[in-house]
């Protein structure tokens, strides 16, 4: 295509690009200062009763709390998408899916409810919880909190006050492994040894009691069909008391299991309580973190002792995962998020009775004898099992055509850039279509990891991104934003010019390396 006389100069020079995508301070405050934020809009989060109307159709979001789905609810999933929209289910960064070009989007609510997946339709968008997805199968797991998980969903539909939060509050439940903290969830769960350190916006407020050892014991021994309490007893690596081997009375094993149950029920309840606080002085705020000293005000109006300690973070899990009772676990990821039917379909059939949906946009199928051959078969697919991929540190925005507001297609160009790019370990790349960067992962810096992008690839029209983000960053996020002139990078230290970058205008891309 024809490129304009002075398009290489502006694939070159960052004076040649426009001054609010190089300076912080023209953003618009509300993408940087949360502490600000005050909405008079409707929320128009999407669900699968009340979507989208995005550029390309509409778009149902369905939410998957702890990001656990059946096999069968994944076919079911693929067969709606399939059947009624573009054939595409997209991973979200809250382990919820989402389906875009929707023909009929009665008939994909009908299908998600027949599928188990929309059990209340007055708080379908508010059941936003994650947790981490090997909770009480890896090693390092410290409480199994997968029943946790069933029981804060159910609590949340049963409150009708909570219909009204925001489709943005977000729920965390973490196993003790740290890998859910990051996400600096509206209201985190995070267990260690003794019981749960409650989070707010990320903010350590509250250290709540788990049930007492000896009673989780006693409930193993003494009803061992009980596998919900038998779980936390091992999750804890509680042995049974002798005594309780050999006199298993099933009156002490209900009590037990009863004040498993309270226990449990007692941390939902602040967890709820918490939430039920904020939707009372949020005003316009969508997240805890955008009320002034949110945290603190509404922890004020909380049970349980102050000060807790300040919990570790953790990785998320990666390749193949070791479990405790000697099978594996194998971390699937999707390409920029975007799982075809057909690819869901192949996960359904190798996947063992469920799959774990993660924030990472990622499927880890648990409970594998073995990943022998599964490799293989998964990546004739298009899926990457392989965690020092460029796909694993690589995500973006829907952008062209699906959202009217990017400037680019950033999908085609981020997976053409994918080809030869190399992220280090503790980087990722977020590509956006518009400065709102929709999408985007939670920052954490990984300490030592240094560097940052490079390589490059040709976009096949006239030139491409390429260099990468000067060195001496140290892990982070590192922002590929498309302006109406050209892509632009913002990194952990501040922005600069993308060498190279492809300038996307009304008549195609213009550019050169």
């Amino acid at each position: 295509m024809a490129i304009a006389d002075d398009s290489r100069r502006n694939s070159r020079d960052p004076q040649a690009i426009p001054r609010d995508t190089r300076d912080p301070q023209a953003i618009p405050r509300d993408t940087r200062d949360p502490q600000t934020v005050s909405r008079d809009t409707r929320d128009a989060c999407p669900g699968a009763l009340q979507t989208h109307a995005a550029a390309d159709g509409e778009l149902a979001r369905v939410r998957v709390p702890g990001g656990a789905l059946s096999v069968a609810q994944l076919r079911a999933l693929a067969d709606a998408a399939s059947d009624l929209g573009g054939g595409v289910i997209e991973l979200t960064s809250r382990a919820n899916v989402q389906v875009r070009a929707l023909r009929d989007a009665a008939a994909f609510a009908v299908r998600m409810g027949e599928a188990g997946l929309l059990p209340s339709a007055t708080h379908e968008r508010v059941r936003n919880i994650v947790a981490s997805p090997l909770a009480g199968r890896a090693r390092t797991s410290v409480a199994d909190i997968r029943p946790l998980v069933g029981q804060l969903d159910r609590a949340l539909c049963a409150r009708p006050e909570l219909a009204s939060l925001p489709g943005r509050f977000l729920f965390a439940l973490d196993d003790g492994t740290g890998d859910m903290l990051a996400l600096e969830a509206d209201v985190t769960l995070a267990a260690r040894a003794d019981g749960f350190v409650l989070l707010l916006a990320g903010v350590p407020v509250r250290a709540l009691p788990r049930p007492a050892a000896a009673t989780l014991a006693a409930a193993a021994a003494a009803l061992p069909e009980a596998a919900a309490v038998v779980a936390l007893a091992a999750a804890a690596d509680l042995a049974p008391p002798a005594a309780a081997l050999a006199a298993s009375p099933h009156a002490a094993a209900a009590a037990a299991l009863a004040a498993a149950d309270a226990a449990a029920a007692d941390t939902v309840g602040v967890a709820l309580a918490a939430a039920e606080v904020f939707v009372a002085k949020r005003g316009g705020a969508w997240r805890i973190a955008e009320l002034p000293d949110g945290a603190q005000r509404i922890a004020a109006h909380l049970p349980g002792s102050g000060a807790p300690e300040v919990p570790q973070f953790g990785d998320p899990p990666r390749g193949v995962i070791p479990q405790r009772d000697g099978r594996v676990a194998l971390e699937v990821v999707v390409p920029l998020g975007r799982l075809t039917s057909a690819q869901a379909r192949v996960l359904a059939d190798v996947a063992v009775g469920e799959v774990r949906l993660t924030p990472w946009r990622t499927v880890v199928l648990p409970d594998l004898g073995s990943t022998e051959d599964l490799e293989a078969v998964l990546g004739a697919h298009g899926l990457i099992t392989d965690p020092a991929s460029p796909h694993a540190r690589l995500s973006a925005c829907v952008g062209r055509p699906g959202c009217a507001k990017s400037h680019a297609d950033v999908q085609a160009d981020a997976m053409r850039w994918a080809e030869t790019v190399v992220i280090p370990e503790g980087t990722r790349v977020h590509w956006s279509g518009c400065e709102r960067r929709c999408g985007r992962p939670k920052d954490r810096v990984a300490g030592g990891v240094t560097g940052g992008v490079s390589g490059g690839v040709s976009d096949g029209v006239t030139g491409g991104v390429t260099g990468g983000v000067s060195g001496g960053v140290t892990g982070g996020v590192h922002d590929i934003v498309a302006t109406p002139t050209g892509y632009v990078v913002a990194t952990p230290t501040g922005y600069t010019g993308y060498t190279g970058y492809v300038a996307a205008t009304s008549a195609g891309y213009e550019g050169a390396p």
